[in-house]
């Protein structure tokens, strides 16, 4: 009698055993190969620059609201041959409110390489939103005085066009374009108020 319930008692012991170990391989299996599990990151890499000011130096007064307000010139490329619309998006991180939009420019025509000095007082394509200065189109850095601000300048190619009438929020923009994001590119300036 005593030793059928200690052969049970061991045998119960061996089958705790087993399953604990295959646990412990599974989660091994997965700890090893979780990286291959998860989805490839599928933005690539696009180019933006400005023939204005290079890349993480000062902004030309001119682009500012401390001078005529305009746009500076832009320019990229390596849009995926599958891109159906570019999205630009202007903002400042280092406002003291938080982030800062100051353009949205969206469902910009594929076929466009290049947007021309003070593009958003009469823009050839796409549709603008309203800016954080709750105005529609660019408005230029104007930080309070301080220290310097960046000012990251992103384009987008989508996979799609975005149902979204001019005027729209940063908000209704990001909503909008959330998984259709194909490539990305940025370039940055900084401006800085005495």
């Amino acid at each position: 009698m005593t030793l059928g319930i200690f052969g049970r008692f061991m045998g119960t012991k061996r089958k705790a055993s087993r399953a604990v170990f295959i646990c412990a391989a599974f989660a091994t299996v997965l700890a090893t190969t979780g990286s291959l599990m998860t989805p490839p990151n599928v933005q690539r890499k696009m180019s933006l620059s400005s023939s204005a000011f290079k890349d993480g130096q000062p902004i030309p007064v001119d682009y500012t609201c401390d001078g005529k307000n305009i746009s500076p010139p832009l320019s990229w490329s390596g849009a995926p041959s599958e891109t159906q619309s570019l999205l630009l998006i202007v903002d400042d991180p280092d406002a003291p409110a938080g982030v800062w939009t100051h353009w949205l420019l969206w469902n910009i025509s594929t076929d466009t390489s290049a947007l021309p000095e003070d593009f958003s007082k009469s823009p050839s394509t796409g549709k603008q939103g309203t800016n954080d200065f709750k105005k529609l189109g660019y408005g230029g850095p104007c930080p309070p005085a301080g220290k310097a601000h960046r000012y990251f300048f992103r384009i987008y190619a989508l996979d799609t066009t975005l149902n979204v009438a001019a005027g729209a929020t940063r908000k209704e923009i990001d909503a909008a374009m959330a998984k259709h994001v194909l490539a990305t590119g940025q370039w940055m300036g900084t401006y800085q108020r005495k």
